[in-house]
């Protein structure tokens, strides 16, 4: 039996096996079979050929893909979603574009999840658009495409969600995508803020980011990142100090190879490093003995940064 024969059986499970088989070739003459398969009554075939049109970037197969969107199964959905995140060429973007009208939030947001991954600048002012979207996954994924396209005219709009938005997936979206500005004092400011947020995750958000700005716009309010509750957030700020490489923070890096968790000791020791803080050889001399073999690893490598800057010191 012909798998176009196959692919409309009387029993589901041959079709599924049928969609599944030509999946595996990748032909993109075979892909009018998966888009077909679409439309099946049984949504594990469905599923299956929503899957299988992840490697096909014809305009019929994606526009397929988007109408799958709003699936009454969530699997097939999903399934959908997944396939257009993987597409690469940048003419899907243009065949995706009038999908942001979508009528449900899970479309809108995949669509926009795709249209980030192609960088398509025609998407910059639909997406800006959508800055209001009730929903708050839609507005987080706006945000992400304006972020991966550096869109400086949404700069502000953006970095106000940072601060004011009431989902915290929004308010970090909003900080990730301002990073690629922290060294603009406004911007540094704005993600200095974000450290104060309520949420250990855009905390961490923003102590990461700042690892991109300035010694002298950062540094300060990074050093307050040391004390905050989590530990996730504290090594995200010690690993930003050490990139700055900001001397004021020696003394409390050297605390931090102490700390219980493993990580932190780890970024600590990693960090004094890259600092070359000379203070620091005797207790990164301890810390080669750590009972972790990466803080171990780390502290090595920060006496030989330290001794390697002391050396061209000379």
């Amino acid at each position: 039996m012909s798998l176009q024969d196959r692919c409309v059986d009387a029993d589901p499970e041959i079709r599924r096996l049928a969609v599944l088989e030509i999946a595996e070739l990748a032909e993109e003459d075979l892909a009018p079979l998966l888009v077909a398969a679409l439309k099946d009554v049984a949504p594990a075939v469905r599923e299956a050929a929503a899957l299988g049109l992840e490697a096909i970037e014809t305009e019929q197969a994606v526009t397929a893909l988007a109408d799958a969107l709003l699936d009454p199964e969530p699997a097939v959905r999903e399934a959908a979603a997944r396939s257009l995140s993987e597409l690469k060429e940048t003419d899907c973007g243009v065949w995706l574009l009038p999908r942001l009208a979508a009528p449900t939030p899970f479309a809108r947001a995949a669509v926009l999840r795709a249209l980030r991954e192609l960088r398509v600048a025609e998407s910059a002012a639909a997406a800006a658009e959508l800055l209001d979207d009730p929903a708050a996954e839609v507005r987080r994924e706006a945000i992400g495409v304006l972020g991966y396209l550096k869109h400086r005219p949404a700069l502000e709009r953006i970095s106000s969600l940072s601060r004011d938005d009431p989902a915290e997936e929004v308010r970090r979206a909003a900080v990730g995508a301002i990073a690629y500005a922290a060294a603009e004092p406004a911007v540094a400011a704005t993600l200095a803020a974000a450290l104060q947020d309520p949420s250990w995750r855009v905390r961490e958000e923003a102590a990461t980011a700042l690892s991109r700005s300035t010694r002298e716009l950062a540094g300060p309010s990074l050093l307050l990142v040391l004390e905050d509750e989590f530990w996730q957030v504290r090594l995200r700020g010690v690993r930003s100090l050490g990139r700055l490489r900001e001397p004021r923070a020696v003394a409390p890096l050297i605390e931090a190879l102490d700390h219980a968790h493993a990580n932190l000791r780890k970024e600590a020791a990693l960090a004094l490093g890259e600092i070359a803080a000379v203070e620091a050889q005797g207790p990164l001399e301890r810390a080669a003995d750590d009972p972790d073999p990466e803080v171990r690893k780390s502290a090595r490598l920060a006496l030989s940064q330290i001794a390697a800057a002391a050396a061209a010191a000379r």
